[in-house]
């Protein structure tokens, strides 16, 4: 092998292969040796990465491939083993000392960076895979023998070999092959110690398959998730129930991270998963970790005896994997994450309280106290990774939040992330909420997670929960509305608290698993912490329109004054470095909702934007058309420039500037990544003819290495920001993807991994279709979008998706790749919906751990496009085509159609009426002229007709009418008809609000509380002729003061109908019959 760097090079000479040998440089177009007495492993490190040959699996001095010939250009070279070339380590100058060619170095690399064994029926047996150049291949089965094999299962901690067998047959296949021989003596520690010949041939029928004795595996069995179950054993080729007397948690927690399921939630009792097909094992589970390894969980058979009742081993994972904290408790250490197999630490230059929390929630450790330290819990080995996770607070798995790797700074030994977790006994927390400070309550009794229900749930009780979760104190108490009602069990109900409790099982309360339909409902609580930033509508992090969470609704901020200081803060408080833009008139286009906050005036030093002066919560003199924007330093955007869509000089977007990517140390996975990352196909490869010209701005980044598992450029590693990491621009990066721009849906136009937090509605696409209603379904799962195998695909899944898309029912569900192959992981198979489901996460599913499925079998739908219209005032419409576009005629369009022209028939017939009417009693009426109302002052009103106040804060208000022939008196409550159109505005059951400032849309008349307008009525009734012709002219009235009445907040009398009388409240016409 050769490499060279500049006018220098590197090669292996007279090795058994291509990837061993002695150590020459070319240095002035000679070839010479290296000469080192302390020639060690870093040093050999540094070669074979420089040659291509993976890690160093020997360093040899005193010329084990034979003495070399010409000078000694390096003596005593000292590399740490990261360098990118030998002669970039310390040495003592070339040709600075003359040595015997006796003492020529050599090194025997491994020629591959790992090996691992796929699609199996466990994780101990498999086709051998070796990784070589950052690609796999395929070993072939006359290339290793059982000796080779027992080396293989020995590195993979998987127990004895037990055989060799032949795999799949290559056929038509199209995989690279290994080009060496193995030559094991059997006893080696690594396959890469194995000494190996090169094979020219390329016959090669059948590739190699490895078993190993291991374990036969486990399995969680008929739970509600993949990570949750019944635990099966696969022992002897049968799978059966494990009987174990010693399950315990320590044993689930094992197992759960065994599994890749993250940490144990619960071990339920009794029969909760069934038991199972009959069979089981007995015996005592038991996990023996080895770095980062959990393979060796070994489980001691002793019979198929009866399993006494109770012994059989149930677990709830919390299904997050890759997070883990060590030095310190069970909840509280050094933050570690896994890439791969392997642990690192976490550095904490991005870490905060809100993703600490996120990952105190997902290792089941109540919420984040604290982040600060000090040293403690800091000392550990290890690489430190770099990953920096932008979450909301609300996520379930650390992976759930934002990922941003690329560029971030190096991080030293004790710049490590720590956090000290609340623990389990803080058993509460708030779910489905906007924040981890609102939502509904939830309290965890005896290891699972239960619901707290109240049919006299008041503030007070709401201000324990706040305090409890140190939350601040209670802005609201509520019950849920019905459709977001839970049905798991009831921990909690009919508190009573005096508010000054410090945890909510400290008041009154009843303890009951037994409640009786409609007695109570599920609470939730608002508190004063609970406030939130978002970016809205930029596409990406870190750009968009402000919008705040408040007392429980989203709004947005007025850009009255609003300038860089303000969005400055802004940009902090959201991780995104500072303000390059502050922008005004609704740049990112306009909100709705609330307007929270006008008149901003931040001096840049704030934590958050409500520190801020500013106008009271509310108050402003804006529309939405002034909403607030901003442009932040680490918006991340990236293209090909100079060339197509998907060819060009690679650029990235940072800092407000475009700039060029060096290509030192790139591989051709990385440029994979770029096409991947640009919607360009799943190929692409790094141009060596400068094609695309020069650029002409900063040159961003350089030493970017992904791997396979990213899916986005953004989650690769580089490094850090510096506008000068290009020594000249002959280092810029060209690259040409294979595929084209693929169109971008609606539904992908703020992308989940992109926004601010990942509902599954977010975490859920289509892509490849003709709108936005049909495609391939992609999901987002640990930081990138993967598809799900069309295995099992039916219907009723396909309704799922189209339902929780907000696109009507589905047409057809499609499988076979009908609308193209995805990329990236495979991430789901087996999906068993029952159609009802409101989530696709509620339906059972299997995770494609193994080879089963490919992307020729990506699943699909084509959804009806027609649906319900709602609106919400707290998140983003979801994407629908209409009906027109649909190209579908539905049932609910053809009614319409048929009842809007009987009303054309309705409306001629009535006035052929009036005009009869008008035949008869010519005289009764002598012109138009006359007023047909007046208005009516509002005290004037309230003392006449002795009105109280509208109450508008609930949702909930009804309006009752009385009949004038069957009550009277000033007592009876009378009927307020809502015109057509008119609709009470959604939102959840308010219980109390604590005191604050008043809504400005709640100003003057709204705040009147309308009971009715009572009079006595007339017994003495006038004749009712000409009826059709009042009714006709009400309505052109009522439409005509509508209108206006918007505006002025009035009422007025019909003097056509002095019974009727119209009233507008919250800028909407009711009609009261008097």
């Amino acid at each position: 092998m050769r490499s060279s760097k500049g006018d220098d090079e590197l090669k292996l000479v007279n090795g058994t292969g291509p990837c061993s040998g002695r150590v020459e440089v070319k240095h002035k177009d000679q070839w010479g040796t290296v000469c080192d007495g302390d020639w060690n492993t870093e040093d050999a490190e540094v070669v074979c990465k420089q040659v291509g040959c993976g890690s160093a699996v020997q360093a040899l001095n005193r010329a084990p491939f034979g003495e070399g010939s010409g000078p000694t250009w390096l003596y005593r070279v000292e590399c740490r083993g990261n360098e990118s070339a030998l002669w970039n380590c310390p040495h003592t100058g070339w040709g600075g000392f003359t040595c015997p060619h006796y003492f020529d170095v050599g090194v025997i690399c491994s020629g591959f960076s790992g090996l691992h064994l796929s699609g199996g029926d466990t994780a101990c047996s498999g086709h051998l895979k070796i990784k070589q150049d950052e690609t796999w291949t395929t070993v072939c089965y006359s290339y290793i023998d059982f000796n080779a094999a027992s080396v293989i299962c020995n590195e993979q901690r998987c127990g004895q070999a037990v055989d060799v067998l032949r795999g799949a047959h290559f056929g038509d296949r199209h995989e690279l092959i290994w080009q060496e021989v193995f030559h094991c003596v059997g006893n080696e520690t690594h396959l890469a110690h194995c000494p190996r010949t090169l094979q020219h041939s390329k016959a090669c029928s059948h590739d190699a398959y490895v078993l190993c004795s291991g374990y036969g595996g486990y399995r969680l069995s008929n739970g509600s998730t993949t990570c949750s179950g019944r635990v099966e054993l696969l022992h002897g080729g049968s799978w059966g129930t494990l009987c174990d007397y010693l399950w315990n948690f320590s044993a689930a927690n094992d197992l759960c991270q065994h599994l890749d399921c993250g940490v144990a939630l619960s071990i339920p009792d009794g029969q909760s998963f069934g038991k199972g097909n009959g069979s089981f094992w007995n015996g005592t589970f038991s996990c023996k970790k080895n770095g980062s390894y959990s393979r060796d969980c070994s489980v001691s058979v002793l019979d198929q005896s009866e399993c006494p009742a109770g012994n059989d081993a149930r677990v709830i994972c919390s299904g997050c994997p890759g997070g883990r904290l060590v030095n310190g408790t069970t909840c509280s250490g050094r933050v570690e994450i896994r890439h791969g197999d392997t642990w690192g630490r976490l550095c904490s230059s991005h870490w905060n309280l809100q993703a600490a929390s996120v990952l105190c929630y997902q290792l089941n450790c109540g919420y984040a106290k604290s982040i600060q330290t000090g040293d403690s819990f800091v000392d550990g080995n290890g690489p430190v990774w770099r990953d920096a996770f932008h979450c909301k607070g609300t996520e379930s798995c650390l992976w759930d939040c934002a990922q941003v790797t690329l560029g971030n700074p190096t991080c030293s030994a004790k710049e490590v992330a720590t956090v000290v977790c609340s623990g389990l006994t803080e058993s509460l927390r708030l779910s489905d909420g906007q924040s981890r400070c609102d939502g509904r309550v939830e309290i965890s009794l005896d290891g699972m997670w239960s619901r707290v229900l109240d049919d006299d749930w008041n503030i007070k009780d709401a201000h324990v929960v706040c305090r409890q979760l140190q939350c601040g104190i209670a802005k609201r108490a509520y019950y849920l509305p019905r459709s977001e009602r839970g049905i798991g069990p009831v921990g909690l109900r009919s508190v009573h608290c005096d508010g000054n409790e410090t945890q909510l099982l400290l008041c009154k309360t009843s303890h009951s698993q037994v409640l009786s339909a409609g007695v109570a409902e599920d609470v939730g609580v608002i508190c004063s912490d609970s406030q939130q930033i978002r970016l809205v509508n930029g596409t990406k992090r870190c750009a968009g329109r402000v919008e705040l969470y408040h007392d429980g609704i989203w709004g947005t901020i007025c850009d009255d004054n609003w300038d860089l200081s303000d969005a400055n803060v802004v940009c902090r408080q959201l991780g995104c470095g500072y303000a390059i833009k502050a922008l005004n008139s609704a740049h990112y286009g306009v909100g709705s909702g609330q307007i929270w906050l006008d008149d901003v005036n931040c001096t840049g030093s704030e934590s958050n934007i409500w520190a801020c002066p500013s106008r009271v919560w509310g108050h402003h003199n804006c529309q939405h058309k002034e909403d607030a924007g901003v442009l932040c330093s680490e918006f991340l955007s990236l293209r090909l420039a100079n060339g197509s869509g998907c060819a060009g000089r690679l650029e990235v977007f940072y800092n407000g500037t475009w700039g060029s990517i060096c290509s030192n140390r790139m591989s051709q996975l990385t440029a994979v990544t770029v096409c991947k990352h640009l919607n360009c196909g799943d190929g692409g490869e790094i141009e060596r003819d400068f094609k695309y010209g020069r650029g002409s701005g900063p040159t961003w980044l350089d030493h970017i290495e992904c791997a396979e598992q990213h899916s986005s450029l953004w989650q690769c590693q580089s490094d850090p920001w510096d506008p000068q990491s290009c020594d000249t621009r002959a280092e810029e990066t060209h690259i040409s993807c294979s595929g084209r721009k693929g169109t971008v849906t609606p539904a992908t136009f703020t992308e989940c991994p992109n926004s601010s937090s990942c509902s599954d509605r977010e975490k859920l696409r289509v892509v490849g279709g003709e709108d936005a209603c049909s495609g391939r379904v992609e999901i987002w799962n640990q930081g990138s979008w993967g598809t799900i195998c069309d295995d099992s695909w039916d219907l009723a899944d396909a309704n799922v998706v189209c339902r929780q898309l907000g696109c009507g029912s589905a047409v057809s569900a499609l499988s076979e790749a009908a609308f193209g192959e995805g990329t990236g992981p495979i991430w789901l198979e087996k999906v068993h919906c029952k159609g009802t489901e409101l989530s696709l996460w509620d339906c059972p599913s299997k995770p494609l751990f193994g080879k089963n499925c490919n992307h020729k079998e990506d699943a699909a739908v084509d959804c009806s496009g027609v649906t319900e219209t709602t609106t919400s005032s707290t998140r983003a419409a979801s994407p629908r085509r209409s009906v027109t576009n649909n190209k579908r005629v539905s049932v609910p369009v053809i009614l319409c159609i048929i009842l809007g022209a009987l009303l054309c028939l309705v409306l001629a017939i009535l006035a052929g009426l009036i005009q009869r009417a008008r035949a008869q009693q010519r005289g009764s009426y002598n012109s138009f002229n006359e007023a047909v109302y007046e208005e009516i002052d509002y005290k004037l009103m309230k003392e006449q007709q002795g009105m109280s106040g509208l109450s508008v804060g609930s949702t909930n208000e009804r309006f009752y009418g009385g009949d004038c022939d069957k009550e009277s008196g000033p007592g009876a409550t009378q009927e307020v008809l809502p015109l057509p159109g008119n609709n009470l505005e959604g939102g959840y059951d308010d219980v109390t609000d604590t005191p604050g400032p008043e809504d400005a849309s709640l100003s003057g008349p709204n705040k009147q509380e309308i009971t009715g307008v009572s009079e006595e009525c007339d017994k003495n009734k006038d004749s009712r002729k000409g009826e059709a012709r009042r009714a006709l002219l009400l309505i052109f009235v009522t439409y005509s003061y509508c209108t206006k009445l918007r505006e002025n907040q009035g009422g007025v009398y019909l003097k056509g109908s002095p019974r009727l009388y119209l009233i507008t409240v919250r800028k909407k016409c009711y009609l009261i019959e008097s």
